[in-house]
């Protein structure tokens, strides 16, 4: 997945807004008026952040070498993940759909 295909996915949930909070350099996603994931694009590697269950996040740390505790996030409820092709698009989008899940039903 490339940065084009992590927003085409983002923007294809039901009450997405795209947002530049924090400049040009980074699009934050949100549903229900809240964050689901923050997508840098000026990383040298391609990352996200996502929202995850605190115990699944550990859990994905720990299985996964490109998974890391939320850049700049709460470590317990956010995760970065780095699109090293380590990790298949279809595991890519079950993280984006579990933090969207996560936020549309608060």
């Amino acid at each position: 997945m490339n940065v084009e295909d992590i927003r085409e996915f983002a923007l294809s949930k039901s009450d997405v807004e795209e947002t530049f909070p924090f400049g040009d350099n980074i699009i934050v996603f949100k549903t229900n008026k809240k964050a689901f994931l923050f997508l840098p694009l000026s990383a040298e590697t391609l990352r996200f952040n996502v929202k995850c269950d605190p115990d699944l996040a550990i859990e994905l740390r720990e299985q996964y070498d490109c998974i890391h505790p939320g850049y700049h996030m709460n470590k317990k409820h956010w995760n970065t993940i780095f699109v090293d092709g380590t990790l298949s698009a279809e595991l890519l989008k079950k993280f984006i759909n579990d933090s969207y899940k996560l936020v549309s039903k608060t």
